[in-house]
């Protein structure tokens, strides 16, 4: 029986979820047919067959979590071998050439550092499956008492079991710890007084070409920082990764080029890949390669953030929710439209003033009428 393995996925991607298998053991197949559909934490992937041939059994379950490498199904005929497969889908963003980003970091594993607690307390931990991290010490000291990891247990047990989490979300929780545990993050804040835009003016769009002035008057912001190397990349194309919040987690996907396209094209594309991501079949290179991230929260809500940039691009923007607000005026209060901006930047690349350079080119693009 020749056995075919989970392929490499690319993208540092090492496991993945079978959503649809669509063979059953038995089954006929042809070569570049579809065997199965898994979730990774960048898209769904349809994984053709490598073979000709009938298929003898299936080695994982809908939900199941597969890692490279590991058996996906056995095909009749010849001698056990094995197939492992070559990366599913070309990953190359044309001919740019740029640092990879690093794989997300595992979550480190919990020894207890720093936590006080007797042997038998820790065994009771054990025994009660608590994690020491999550209780709140009462004893003297800090120290964690058989009453304290007894009452995170209950809690535990009244919250329900604990949900795995996989996918998007699985990536979003990598992506995060990265960023806290990497970046020194930074955030400056301010107003964009956008009462001269006419009726029917596309938030997105007017930011995403604000976002390119801002990449004009300070490069250094549009950049990757290859931080083992301490070295950084000046990007010449602005490519804009777009957050997308959907009940799965949060996706960026990526709009090219954006300096080079016109407004009517940039909404075309917004549409198409926010379409894409909600079918979640968006093709994986679709989700690499930005250089600088947009995160449109006040859509939803919120004045005001601190979004977290995620290597290895250096810097975000967020916009809140446009409102109205007391200014003064040529001396005298006026009502104006206001919309929030925060800025992001990892100090470690990024100076003050550049960042500041920057959020003031968006805010002048920004109170343009035009």
């Amino acid at each position: 029986m020749k056995i075919f393995k989970l392929p490499d996925l690319g993208e540092g991607l090492q496991e993945a979820e079978i959503v649809e298998w669509h063979v059953k053991a038995g089954d006929e197949i042809a070569a570049d047919q579809p065997l199965v559909s898994v979730e990774t934490a960048k898209a769904i992937v349809d994984i053709p067959s490598p073979y000709d041939g009938r298929v003898a059994k299936l080695y994982g379950e809908v939900g199941q979590l597969v890692h490279v490498g590991a058996p996906l199904a056995g095909f009749e005929g010849g001698a056990e071998t094995a197939d492992t497969g070559t990366v599913v889908g070309e990953m190359q963003v044309g001919q740019e050439v740029r640092a990879e980003a690093p794989a997300a970091l595992a979550p480190a594993a919990h020894g207890g550092a720093g936590i006080r607690a007797t042997p038998a307390v820790r065994a009771l931990a054990r025994q009660l499956k608590v994690e020491l991290e999550m209780v709140t010490p009462s004893g003297a000291d800090g120290v964690i008492t058989r009453e304290d990891v007894q009452r995170a247990a209950r809690v535990l047990a009244e919250a329900g079991p604990a949900e795995a989490l996989r996918g998007v979300r699985r990536a979003m929780a990598q992506n995060m710890s990265l960023a806290q545990s990497e970046v020194a993050g930074a955030t400056v804040i301010d107003d964009a007084v956008i009462h001269a835009w006419p009726p029917g003016t596309d938030v997105t769009v007017r930011l995403i070409r604000a976002l390119v002035a801002g990449c004009r008057a300070a490069p250094a912001l549009n950049a990757w920082y290859e931080s083992h190397a301490m070295a950084r990349r000046l990007v010449p194309q602005v490519h804009v990764g777009i957050a997308v919040d959907l009940p799965d987690g949060l996706f960026v996907p990526v709009l090219r080029d954006v300096a080079n396209r016109s407004p009517d094209d940039l909404r075309q594309g917004l549409e198409r890949m926010r379409a894409d991501v909600r079918a979640r079949r968006i093709p994986p290179e679709e989700m690499r390669g930005h250089t600088i991230t947009l995160s449109n929260f006040g859509m939803i809500g919120g004045k005001y953030a601190s979004p977290l940039v995620v290597p290895p691009t250096v810097a975000i923007l967020g916009a809140g929710r446009v409102h109205e607000q007391v200014l003064a005026v040529d001396g005298a209060p006026a009502v104006r439209r206001v919309l929030p901006l925060s800025l992001s930047f990892d100090h470690r690349v990024v100076t003050g003033g550049e960042a500041a350079r920057f959020l003031k080119a968006v805010i002048d693009d920004l109170e343009r009428a035009d």
